[in-house]
């Protein structure tokens, strides 16, 4: 039930979608109160129920990390059963810039040797930053529903379905002290239990490369990001390439033909590495790849985003421009799945709230990318583009989706659901 664009590319309007005009910082704190706030589903006027700074995910090591919202039958997590993870990633030189220039960027003050990369990626410079998301939910953060395949959870909310898909594991090229400066010792002891395995030997941060899959009613699917791609892809400079999209997708009986939204959270190469075939076709033929306006706008010249996967997209007809909130789906019901901007990790980033009701789960991309910043919202990751906009966007969103105790699904957390209160 997603299929609601038109060919070529389009503006939101053109899409049919309501956009939405908030900009800035308080236009975020608009953007995601609307869109998660406590009116009917989709209803962009919804008004928020926030309450403060309770996002509390607390639970022990591998414990609960806080009682799951209310939910019918059908509102359940499945257990993680995400085993099959990939091995570390290629160790790499890293630069504060908003674009990390692929295989030959070294930036004086962080350690590290450059790793020779594929051709492409080191041909085109990237705005690549490295990511993680939140953790701390029991296995799936929820009650049970069955066991799933490996590197396969789900998650219900009302009558859409979201399939949590793991496309790599691997070590981050750089220490997490320096990824995330300034955290107090008490955030990263409550980080620690929140999701202990993203703390490797020697400072080392481990963190999961997940995509994420709505199953709409009526046979439609929503794909949110496509994972760091096969070998030789943009990531490959630094990211433990190949993944495993296309067999995770597989495994959750998902066929590339089914898929007909691509949602791309932002363009940094861990998100769009799967959205082309070797061959620059796009891997998921009758799909409308959804990018933000302002993320294309960012895009320096020559950007290996822009030559791997903009470019193919678009020749291909298969691009689709938004600027601000999208309605990609509905129900009779009342659900809805609606992209929301998120900005700050990169000017166009965006997330989707995928309502069903009395269950909302949030897909926030890199909005969080590490359990640091769910124990303080306020710690800043190195690399995001507008630090004060991201640590704006990151409060605000959790601050809402808390107050409606939704379930946060976060990319680069080693658990794909954690709910909030």
């Amino acid at each position: 039930m997603t299929g609601m664009y038109g060919p070529g590319e389009g503006r939101g309007a053109e899409a049919g979608g309501a956009a939405d005009g908030a900009r800035g910082a308080e236009g975020v704190g608009a953007a995601v109160a609307g869109r998660l706030g406590a009116g009917g589903a989709g209803d962009p006027a919804g008004e928020a129920t926030g309450r403060g700074d309770r996002f509390g995910v607390a639970g022990g090591d591998g414990g609960a990390a806080g009682p799951g919202p209310a939910g019918g039958a059908g509102d359940r997590a499945a257990p993680v059963a995400e085993g099959s993870r990939g091995g570390p990633s290629a160790a790499g030189a890293w630069g504060r810039r908003r674009v990390l220039r692929g295989v030959g960027a070294v930036a004086a003050g962080v350690a590290g040797a450059a790793v020779a990369g594929n051709a492409a990626a080191a041909a085109a410079p990237s705005r690549r930053v490295p990511p993680a998301g939140p953790a701390g939910a029991s296995p799936s953060g929820a009650e049970p529903s069955g066991p799933e395949p490996a590197g396969v959870a789900v998650c219900r909310a009302g009558p859409f379905e979201v399939v949590a898909l793991l496309d790599a594991h691997g070590t981050f090229p750089m220490p997490r002290a320096d990824a995330f400066p300034g955290a107090s010792a008490a955030a990263w002891a409550r980080a620690r239990r929140l999701d202990p395995r993203a703390f490797g030997p020697d400072g080392a941060w481990e963190l999961d490369f997940r995509c994420f899959a709505v199953r709409c009613p009526g046979g439609g699917v929503v794909l949110v990001d496509s994972g760091i791609g096969p070998a030789g892809s943009p990531a490959a400079s630094w990211a433990p390439v190949p993944g495993l999209l296309p067999e995770r997708l597989a495994a959750a009986g998902i066929a590339p033909d089914d898929v007909d939204t691509v949602v791309l959270s932002h363009l940094h190469e861990d998100h769009y590495g799967w959205s082309v075939a070797p061959g620059g076709a796009p891997a998921f033929p009758r799909a409308r790849y959804v990018v933000q306006a302002a993320e294309l706008a960012a895009l320096a010249p020559g950007d290996a985003a822009t030559t791997y996967a903009v470019a193919p997209l678009r020749a291909a007809g298969r691009l689709h421009v938004v600027d601000g909130g999208t309605r990609l789906a509905a129900h009779r019901s009342g659900g809805a799945v609606t992209l929301v901007p998120t900005p700050g990790h990169t000017p166009g980033h965006q997330s989707v709230v995928v309502d069903g009701g009395r269950r909302q789960i949030v897909i926030a991309g890199d909005v969080v990318v590490h359990a640091v910043q769910l124990a303080d919202p306020a710690v800043r990751y190195f690399f995001e583009e507008d630090p004060d906009l991201a640590r704006r966007t990151r409060l605000r969103l959790l601050e809402t989706a808390g107050g409606r105790g939704a379930v946060l699904a976060t990319a680069h957390l080693n658990r794909p659901f954690t709910p909030l209160r």
